[in-house]
């Protein structure tokens, strides 16, 4: 079964832009650490919220993907353009359009 990490985190005012930038820049190479899904999203009626979902072959592999010198960097470049306030929630995916089939 794929592990699913769905969030959402809040920019400081004026900064939403640059954070979404910063998240979109550091995907590449996620599908060789087993990302399967990695959505940034944003809406028109909240300036400061940003939503990421994640769907990974193995919670073993998001965490390991916590650890690359990419993604570790671009945590350190956001992190100063936040809050704080952040919402999480762990699923196990069971499937969708655009996943891979379960065995």
């Amino acid at each position: 079964m794929k592990y699913g990490y769905f969030g959402s985190m809040k920019t400081k005012p004026g900064h939403r832009d640059e954070v979404v930038s910063i998240l979109l820049r550091s995907s590449d190479g996620l599908r060789e650490a087993g990302c399967h899904l990695y959505v940034v999203g944003v809406s028109g009626t909240d300036d400061q919220t940003i939503w990421v979902n994640e769907v990974w072959e193995s919670k073993e592999h998001h965490d390991a993907s916590l650890q690359l010198p990419e993604t570790r960097a671009a945590i350190a470049e956001a992190m100063p353009l936040l809050t704080g306030e952040f919402t999480q929630q762990e699923i196990s995916v069971l499937g969708g359009l655009g996943l891979p089939a379960a065995p």
